[in-house]
């Protein structure tokens, strides 16, 4: 809502943000060629799953409509099901450590129960009448199954160790106590608890690695991103909302949201207005935008990446981000070139362009709030709204939020706040809402509509002068009724 301060936003997101999953995320990275205003750009498309070895066991919820959504633009979910990477945030990774190096290894998934009792029981069959360094091929693992299986066989029997083969094949080895001892302390165990936490960290492993970069972050309106990449892969997100700031700072020193910037570019310049990341990277590829610029940077997909130089693959993460580093770069020179047509000294490196983006760095657009954007590295500033309406209404009793919000909704889109029994705030993001609003209503026989005034709408504002009103007359009434002091000699 529009009325929401960027606490009550934070707090509203932070409640989606806990109940669902991250599906998919996209990483794209570039470096010049050559020392010329050309980036060669590595994108990448990583499928996620929560981890599900060991004590992890994670609930999320799916939206119909996003599950919708994502279908129609040739989402897999299957590769997300079946080969998502796992990932972990510190507090899961510390309660799996505990539980690792304690050796109370519990199986989450009923999936892969019924393949751990089908080895053991194959296994316990086998090794009563084996010899000593004979044998055992277990096959059809996968996943996290090649550590469970291993793991669980090697508690349970003392005279067996295990190895895997590849190709979702594990060994088992009928062994000496003795040999099993020398086997446990070699370097080479590929159940190595620290191969093992390696492993259920995933994806978790590269986030921290571009932490420790501190290489600009980009994105496009990417609050919910940062919430995302807080609660899935550092730490649940606080209940504070300046912690969570404190927090993605020192993340991520330079964040810059290429909504913020083209917000700004879009009031300066005369292109066509679009929002969706696809159009604006559309506009600022097309003919009369950069293109006959020869200073304008060149971004050339890698070898490897050629498939989203052949076919738009919007929606899809790693195509995504694509476009958000393709945004970023040809906003920032337009940002370089005055909005004019002045000319750029040959060859500007991207510290230069870093330069003229000054003002929108640590700026992370708000899609509705009351602020335009949140300030990663300082004080919030406030949103320019319209001025703030008020309805009274009369003659048309029972009237809820709802209610007044679907009568204005076909003329124009207002947020609305119930602000008395007969009064509601009416706030809108355009200016010609509200003189629409002014003019078309100026007659209406139940609602009477105004611009809002502190000082003479404000419930607490009239019930004070109320106060004071009550307080004077009986102040006055007791000054006249008492009268005069009488003297006496």
């Amino acid at each position: 809502s529009l009325f929401d301060s960027p606490v009550e936003h934070y707090l509203k997101a932070r409640q989606s943000i806990q109940r669902f999953t991250v599906t998919q995320l996209g990483k794209c990275c570039s470096d010049t060629e050559n020392n010329l205003p050309r980036y060669v750009v590595h994108s990448y498309n990583f499928f996620l799953f929560p981890s599900t070895l060991g004590v992890m066991n994670v609930e999320f919820a799916l939206s119909a409509s996003s599950i919708q959504f994502l279908s129609h633009y040739g989402f897999d979910y299957n590769k997300f099901l079946k080969d998502g990477i796992p990932y972990m945030n510190e507090v899961q990774e510390k309660i799996f450590s505990q539980h690792l190096l304690a050796g109370s290894w519990n199986v989450s998934s009923a999936l892969d129960r019924d393949v751990l009792k089908k080895a053991i029981d194959e296994v316990t069959c086998w090794v009563g009448a084996a010899e000593e360094e004979e044998t055992l091929i277990l096959q059809d693992l996968s996943g996290y199954q090649m550590f469970e299986v291993q793991l669980v066989l090697r508690q349970a029997l003392q005279n067996v160790w295990t190895q895997p083969l590849g190709d979702k094949k594990i060994m088992v080895k009928k062994v000496s106590p003795q040999h099993r001892r020398l086997l446990e302390n070699s370097r080479h165990d590929s159940c190595q608890k620290e191969l093992i936490l390696l492993s259920a960290r995933g994806f978790t492993n590269l986030f921290q690695t571009l932490v420790k970069a501190k290489k600009p972050l980009v994105g496009h309106n990417m609050l919910m991103d940062l919430m995302h990449l807080h609660d899935k892969f550092y730490k649940p997100l606080p209940e504070s909302y300046e912690e969570f700031k404190r927090n993605i700072h020192n993340l991520f020193p330079v964040l810059i949201d290429t909504k913020t910037v083209t917000k700004s570019i879009w009031k300066k310049c005369p292109f066509p207005r679009v929002s969706n990341l696809l159009e604006v990277y559309s506009v600022l590829c097309s003919s009369n935008v950069n293109s006959k610029d020869p200073t304008c940077p060149v971004i050339a997909l890698a070898s490897d990446c050629s498939r989203y130089a052949e076919k738009k693959c919007p929606h899809e993460a790693g195509y995504d981000a694509f476009l958000c580093g393709s945004v970023l770069l040809k906003s920032a020179h337009l940002l370089l070139c005055g909005y004019t047509n002045d000319a750029v000294e040959a060859d500007p490196s991207f510290s230069q362009y870093l330069t003229v983006l000054a003002e929108y760095l640590n700026k992370v657009n708000v899609i509705r709030g009351g602020v335009a954007s949140i300030n990663f590295s300082g004080e919030d500033a406030p949103c320019q709204h319209p001025p703030l309406l008020v309805v009274h209404v009369r003659g048309w009793p029972e009237l809820n939020e709802r209610q007044i919000y679907q009568e204005f909704k076909a003329l124009c889109r207002f947020d609305v706040r119930q602000l008395s029994k007969n009064q509601f705030l009416l706030l809108s993001s355009k200016f010609k809402h509200v003189r629409l609003v002014l003019r078309d209503y100026k007659h209406h026989p139940h609602l009477r509509i105004s611009i809002y005034r502190h000082w003479r709408h404000s419930p607490r504002v009239n019930c004070l002068l109320q106060v004071s009103g009550i307080v004077a007359l009986w102040s006055l009434l007791a000054f006249v009724l008492g009268g005069a002091p009488c003297c006496s000699f």
